[in-house]
């Protein structure tokens, strides 16, 4: 009877302590495809367009401004692939969107006119621009002068490097402008759409900017390998140009104006708190005037140049306190915005302000039956690495539970030479929900915190870099926010590979990982990167190793989690997209089968229509539904057991046996 009455006692404790807990939230409102994302006003705010589901699918919507939102029509209908991102001609004659095949990166250039879908009782066809296969168009310049046109790049010739194409909207004529043979990686117009500018890279991986003339291209600013600049638009004078760098004695990246034919700087701005890099400038196309510069600290911080505009930003924030504004889409007058209302629990709703009357009107919410309510606050934190260095990272903890001895998800980001920031993130939140801790850190290598804290994680990769993450799992456990032996590491790419070095470097930090799209041996990966990266190529061997060298393969062998598979000891989950350019099967394939060869236990997804990462949401649902199951068996979280039909019916498709990977050869 006491054992009756003591099971019965803890279990009300239980009961009483999750009363305060939220529901369980759905995979689908978290993850699923949005109601309504994407709004973009055409030039002349006649209309507006978004993205929102067509027959299953993402696609591009279009209607009268005012209109509701139940009269717009679909102007595109791909069934294959979600359409992720989208935008005008500057005449509003056409929508412009690029799209690849099943996650190849081999993006073509398509157009629809929305005048005609909307007059068509059907759906129209989009016509493809740049129709040649195997070929990876990039859009340079959206020309203001020339609206029938686009400036393109296309690695046709030559698949490392693009040249520029004049491209006509209407006919599909391209028109070679200039044939790459300087390793261009970019082109830049100045206001009346005349190209200026190109940058380049050097074999030694070294940056410059070249002054594009009649007779030629002259260089005109160069960085080294372990520096960063870049231009970003020319002054209001259209003589010199805005560039962000840090060149030289410069830690953090600052903005200022060169003339590219004297040569002469002018400082114009960095962070005046100074410990960010120099972040965004938004200029008005009206005035050509600066709007307002940004820095992501731990919270975005904006600096307003034009008191009109701030003016307006203050009326804004009166009418929606408490939440970050985000500027989108305007009308070539910049009359009308569209402004996105954000926060660290609430994925957003879109206004459209009137400028000339001050009206703000709701238009939607993204995820309008998402419980926001029962969504968990962010909180920036920092902690000390193991050489003392500070690291910058976000703590997502679950509502409605004591947070002591939690079980933890660590969710460090890709890249590596990427960021997290502060704010709405669906990965914490579903976490979260699911009763997780979740930790994701800005480590060393990270983007931000100026070339010095970049430098710092140069041929690091699992080693300080992922000392960086194992010293949040310690920083957790000191703070008694974390239970030890419940800590799981998920991610993705760089993120991926930083959970298979965490369970292959540290066995005993981690119950448990999810690595998606993830490298497991470094020198495989750097011999097999896209021949289109080649301009980056010195830079990767720079920051990660060179496995051309003695000392560069044994460093990388080293660092590499598939040579130290043998010492993984917690479940692992494999995710990847069959079609990946950038992380090839094989890197997963080769951890599976040294995994599965010494009889260790290894779960397996491989979608046949990715890449780099799940697009099509019933893939990522049947993931999601996999990996959140996997994390309760090992950690003790929460889960939905529930899943619809068809993600059912796709989570056993691309469930891999792991008994029948091959692998094509041996690596080294």
């Amino acid at each position: 009877m006491k054992k009756v009455s003591l099971l019965f006692f803890t279990f009300w404790l239980a009961t009483a302590a999750m009363a305060q807990v939220p529901a369980l939230i759905d995979r689908q409102l978290i993850f699923g495809d949005p109601e309504i994302i994407g709004a973009q006003l055409s030039p002349d705010g006649a209309y507006m367009s978004f993205i929102k589901p067509y027959k299953g699918t993402r696609n591009i919507w279009v209607k009268k401004r005012d209109d509701p939102f139940t009269a717009a029509k679909p102007v595109t209908a791909d069934t294959t692939r979600p359409i992720a991102n989208y935008f005008w001609s500057r005449d509003g004659k056409y929508v412009l969107y690029v799209q690849d095949k099943g996650g190849n990166e081999n993006f073509n250039i398509y157009a629809v006119s929305p005048s005609e879908g909307l007059k068509a009782s059907t759906v129209p066809a989009a016509r493809n621009l740049t129709d040649v296969n195997g070929v990876r168009a990039a859009i340079y310049r959206v020309p203001k002068t020339d609206p029938n046109t686009l400036y393109i790049g296309l690695n046709d010739r030559d698949k490392a490097w693009h040249d520029l194409y004049k491209l006509n909207l209407t006919t599909g004529e391209k028109t070679l402008v200039r044939k790459n043979t300087d390793r261009v990686t970019g082109w830049i117009f100045d206001w009346d759409d005349k190209l200026r500018l190109a940058t380049s890279t050097a074999a030694d991986g070294s940056s410059d900017i070249l002054r594009v003339d009649e007779a030629g291209m002259t260089k005109i600013y160069s960085t080294t390998i372990y520096e960063t600049s870049y231009p970003i638009g020319f002054h209001k004078d259209n003589q010199r140009f805005y560039l962000v760098t840090n060149k030289d004695k410069s830690d953090l990246q600052k903005l200022i104006l060169l003339n590219p034919v004297s040569l002469k700087e002018q400082s114009v701005e960095s962070d005046p708190m100074k410990k960010v890099d120099f972040g965004s400038i938004l200029i008005s196309e009206v005035t050509r005037e600066p709007i307002f510069t940004t820095y992501t600290d731990d919270r975005l911080r904006r600096y307003w140049k034009d008191k009109l505009f701030e003016k307006d930003f203050q009326f804004i924030l009166r009418e929606l306190p408490g939440v970050d504004i985000l500027f989108g889409s305007s009308t070539d007058d910049e009359q009308y915005w569209l402004l996105s209302a954000t926060s660290d629990t609430d994925p957003g709703a879109t206004f459209l302000f009137d400028r000339k009357t001050k009206e703000l009107t709701f238009q939607y919410r993204p995820r309008p039956k998402l419980p926001i309510n029962d969504l968990a606050r962010m909180e920036a934190i920092r902690y000390k690495s193991s050489d003392g260095m500070e690291i910058p990272a976000f703590l997502t903890l679950p509502k409605g539970l004591d947070h002591k001895n939690l079980p933890v998800v660590i969710v460090p980001h890709g890249g590596p030479w990427a960021r997290d920031a502060w704010g709405y993130n669906s990965y914490h939140q579903f976490l979260a929900n699911r009763g997780y801790a979740v930790l994701s850190m800005n480590f060393r290598s990270s983007t931000g915190y100026g070339k010095q804290f970049l430098n710092a994680g140069n041929k690091q990769w699992g080693e300080k870099m992922q000392d960086d993450i194992t010293w949040g799992v310690k920083y957790l456990i000191d703070q008694g926010i974390a239970d030890p032996k419940r800590v799981g590491i998920m991610g993705g790419s760089y993120g991926g590979y930083a959970t298979l070095a965490g369970l292959a470097f540290t066995p005993d930090v981690y119950a448990a990982g999810v690595a998606i799209v993830a490298p497991s041996n470094i020198i495989t990966l750097l011999n097999s990167i896209p021949p289109y990266w080649e301009s980056v190529r010195k830079t990767f061997y720079e920051r990660m190793g060179d496995p051309n060298t003695p000392e560069g393969k044994a460093q990388l062998m080293k660092q590499s989690p598939l040579f130290s598979a043998d010492k993984i000891k917690s479940p692992l989950l494999v995710v990847q997209g069959a079609n990946d350019p950038r992380v090839n099967k094989a890197e997963s394939d080769q951890i599976v089968v040294a995994l599965r060869d010494r009889g260790f236990p290894v779960e397996y997804l491989c979608a046949p229509d990715e890449g780099h990462g799940f697009a099509r949401p019933v893939n990522n649902m049947a993931m999601l539904a996999l990996a959140e199951k996997f994390l309760a068996k090992h950690l003790g979280g929460r889960f939905q057991e529930s899943m619809p039909e068809n993600v059912a019916n796709r989570l056993k498709e691309i469930t891999v046996d792991v008994k029948t990977v091959q692998l094509a050869d041996k690596k080294p």
